[in-house]
């Protein structure tokens, strides 16, 4: 049974979403605040963390922040907050995904089920590697070369330069993107897409190998030296 950390000072917040969680097989623990879920989240080891932004003590960024300098557990991100910023933030820092209140708590537990099927790798393609130019993306050690250095990427960076190298010179949409790397229909959020190909790529830095933009369609990998 896979345990979820719901972090949120509201409780009907944390009662909803406990209360369908747990009707999907879910093992619950709650915390009130961002101190508390951090607490929690270092003492219970929970599968993934379902965090809300705006929290008194310590906000969810800090809480993002603090959790990615010790682990790589799973995050969901809640804010009320109307604007972009929360959500870019909490995706720069790590974020796995990312939600506005108020919520439909169905897509909630199919976000969470869907996180933690892609932090499992939980997908049927064979193991192996692919290359281009001077990028190798090896899926079975979980390892990015480019022009001989290792990149580290965190998962959803990996899996969306999987993607893109699987598909060299293809164009793949937006939607195509977000279906592949986070594997459901996510409800029209392609802004993540854009927020994780621009950390993908300043860590593939001056390399020949360039996400390109196809203004109106999407992204592809493409080799500039060949």
């Amino acid at each position: 049974m896979k345990t979820i950390l719901v972090v949120d000072d509201e409780e009907n917040i944390r009662d909803l979403a406990t209360m369908y969680l747990q009707k999907e097989g879910f093992a619950v623990i709650t915390a009130v605040d961002g101190e508390e879920g951090l607490e929690a989240a270092r003492l219970k080891k929970p599968d993934l963390v379902v965090l809300d932004v705006m929290m008194p003590r310590m906000d969810g960024l800090d809480v993002c922040r603090a959790l990615r300098r010790e682990s790589d557990v799973p995050v969901l991100m809640l804010t009320a907050r109307s604007d972009d910023i929360d959500r870019i933030v909490g995706l720069e820092l790590g974020a796995d995904d990312y939600m506005g209140k108020p919520f439909n708590p169905r897509e909630l537990t199919a976000r969470v089920k869907a996180i933690l099927r892609r932090a499992e790798g939980g997908n049927t393609r064979e193991r192996g590697s692919v290359s281009v130019g001077g990028l190798t993306v090896d899926w079975q050690r979980r390892e990015v070369v480019v022009d001989g250095e290792s990149v580290t990427l965190r998962n959803k960076e990996f899996e969306l330069l999987r993607a893109l190298a699987e598909h060299e010179g293809i164009v793949l949409s937006r939607e195509q993107l977000l279906e592949q790397v986070w594997g459901y229909d996510y409800f029209g959020e392609t802004r993540t897409v854009d927020v994780h190909v621009n950390q993908v790529r300043r860590k593939l830095g001056d390399s020949a190998v360039q996400i390109q933009t196809v203004r109106g369609v999407g992204y592809k990998l493409v080799d500039t030296a060949s």
